[in-house]
């Protein structure tokens, strides 16, 4: 299963995020959040963008693009197989990047992706 990491996770239930967080766990898919809230989601505690992970298959964007430049060096050390900006997301300089790092990207909706078997 692809090893998700929820960028810009959530503990509110109306955030894409959280429901695409416990979407992921109920399908089986190891899940990492990390945000700026304190809590949990989908049982998993929201953790700060520290030390990068090293089995990340996918990253999952919840962060707007002027949110986003802090967290460049964070996802490009995570060093993921492929980066979804979902809607909203959509971040030319980063997904060039990205691109240059060898990592793809695509613009969809995880959640569409999940409820349409294409994730």
């Amino acid at each position: 299963m692809k090893k998700t990491l929820i960028l810009g996770a959530s503990t509110n239930p109306a955030r894409y995020s959280y429901l695409v967080a416990n979407k992921l766990a109920r399908k089986g898919y190891p899940i990492v959040n990390v945000g700026r809230k304190v809590g949990a989601v989908a049982g998993v505690e929201i953790e700060n963008a520290g030390e990068p992970h090293t089995d990340i298959d996918t990253i999952t964007l919840y962060v707007g693009p002027q949110n986003q430049p802090p967290y460049y060096d964070y996802i490009l050390q995570t060093k993921p197989k492929r980066v979804i900006f979902n809607p909203g997301t959509e971040n030319e300089e980063l997904r060039s990047k990205l691109s240059a790092a060898g990592i793809s990207s695509i613009e969809a909706c995880t959640l569409v992706m999940l409820n349409t078997g294409q994730y």
